[in-house]
């Protein structure tokens, strides 16, 4: 009789939805929408710029007030120092004598030049326009210091520039020295340098808006080309891409694609293998279950019928086995993570042994099981684990003669938990050793019917376990008899033993 090892429904890969299709229904108008990298880069250049160009033209505008001012209130206070000079001391009284030369220099008021005015403290004026201020003195306020001040006169803005001068009399009250004049050309000189530096801006900022524009798109054209070779490529062709070719600063994205590229070869070299190694061994069942069926067509012998019949229900059985074996080996192969949980290696391997003791004795061999009284808790995904024990026993039971015997065994080693099975078999030669794990491998002259997918099965499990897998003749000081021991050692920590 022999072993059917069926998958349970619940091991096989489930289908998921594909990650990488567009969502449908409302959640695809959640979905936030994609950005440029290059608007993006823009946005953080241009709008601060933008932003920061009126600021700067307030500033502009408050300097260049500042510089309007200082010549402008210069010229007023060479002003106070020319009425100075034009004021005299006779009998301890203020005279101003203004000169022709002192007039023409300040200017008159047609010439929109000048307005000047002299007066006493008392507000006696000497000279001068008498609709000018008369600022009062104060005794906060110091002697032959000049002071500024903005004055409305008939609606117009005027700039006043005075001084408190007491001409050497230090008991004698000071006499009122001022100078004023429109604000219309401080005005002016401040609105054409506002001119001059803000309307070259408006040149300028474009400028330097396509100019970024235009170094950001050549920075990213090395991006745009590496996007145009990958499109270019054909289908099939995942080699890894070239690092030296695209910028510094993508290199990062570039070498994680590389692993990605890496992974998926290999997944899809895993199923274009698996889809061969299914087609070239099913191709051999189904073309003796046809044989077998046109043979009982043509047989009139009932004998004959129920042989042809007999050997197709055994075909089905084997094409059966074969396809549950390439099934589980997919399932093994699987690249998404197992989902580990702890459990004792010593109850299941006694589990599994027990479920082929009916069939070793209808063989004639003796099978054993050799484990400790106390648990051995290892991380591991049952189900899995359970077929690479059944399909070690199995193909004991395929290569031992009888009378023979088998033994199961779970043992600690070091930091390690061991489970071997032992055979007394013929045993493996060394130069086949590293090969009885191959898929659809089977030692040479062996005359046991299998499809050569149970050891691959169990190698493929016990690395998705992170387990090491080998096998060892037994002859000689080892045993008694020669034999094949197979072992399985999981590496532990001394936390998961009672």
């Amino acid at each position: 009789m022999q072993n059917s090892s069926v998958i349970p429904a619940h091991t096989l890969p489930k289908s998921e939805p594909d990650a990488a299709q567009p969502a449908e229904g409302p959640a695809a108008f959640d979905a936030p929408a994609r950005r440029s990298l290059l608007g993006e880069i823009l946005d953080w250049l241009l709008a601060p710029l933008f932003l920061l160009w009126p600021m700067s033209i307030a500033i502009t505008y408050v300097v260049a007030q500042n510089l309007a001012n200082g010549p402008f209130d210069k010229n007023l206070a060479n002003a106070l120092l020319i009425l100075g000079q034009q004021v005299e001391i006779e009998d301890n009284k203020a005279v101003l004598k203004i000169s022709a030369p002192a007039r023409l220099a300040l200017r008159t008021r047609e010439n929109d030049g000048v307005f000047w005015k002299v007066s006493a403290s008392s507000g006696e004026l000497l000279g001068g326009d008498t609709e000018l201020p008369s600022p009062q003195f104060t005794p906060n306020e110091k002697k032959n210091h000049v002071y500024y001040q903005n004055y409305t006169l008939r609606d117009f803005e005027i700039r006043v520039a005075y001084l408190w001068n007491d001409f050497g009399q230090r008991n004698s009250a000071p006499i009122l020295l001022l100078a004023a004049e429109s604000i219309d050309q401080r005005t002016k000189f401040a609105n054409d340098i506002i001119k001059g530096v803000i309307f070259p801006q408006f040149f300028v900022l474009p400028i330097a808006a396509f100019l970024i524009w235009f170094g950001l798109s050549s920075g990213i054209a090395p991006i745009n080309a590496l996007q145009k070779r990958l499109r270019a490529r054909r289908p099939d062709d995942l080699s890894p891409i070239d690092r030296h070719a695209a910028p510094s600063e993508i290199e990062p994205l570039i070498t994680a694609m590389n692993h990605l590229l890496i992974r998926l070869e290999a997944n899809v070299l895993t199923q274009r293998r698996f889809v061969a190694d299914a087609a070239h061994q099913l191709k051999t069942p189904l073309a003796g279950l046809r044989t077998q069926a046109e043979l009982a067509l043509r047989s009139d012998a009932q004998a004959q019928t129920q042989a042809s019949l007999l050997q197709i229900v055994q075909g089905t059985q084997r094409a059966t086995r074969l396809v549950n074996q390439l099934l589980l080996m997919a399932s093994a192969e699987n690249p998404n993570d197992l989902k580990l949980s702890p459990i004792d290696l010593v109850a299941l391997a006694r589990e599994q042994t027990l479920l082929w003791v009916d069939q070793a004795l209808r063989q004639g061999l003796y099978i054993g099981f050799e484990g400790p009284d106390h648990p051995l808790i290892i991380p591991a995904e049952p189900i899995l684990l359970a077929e690479a024990i059944n399909n070690l026993i199995d193909n004991a039971l395929r290569y031992t003669p009888a009378p023979g015997h088998i033994t199961v065994a779970v043992t600690k080693r070091l930091n390690a938990i061991v489970l071997s099975v032992q055979d007394s078999g013929p045993g493996i030669l060394a130069e086949e050793r590293s090969r009885v794990f191959d898929r659809f491998y089977r030692v040479l002259g062996a005359k046991a019917e299998g499809s050569g997918l149970g050891l691959a099965i169990v190698k493929e499990i016990a690395q998705r376990h992170r387990a090491d897998i080998c096998v060892s003749e037994l002859s000689g000081d080892e045993s008694s008899a020669t034999g094949a021991r197979f072992e399985m050692s999981f590496l532990t920590n001394s936390s998961h033993d009672d």
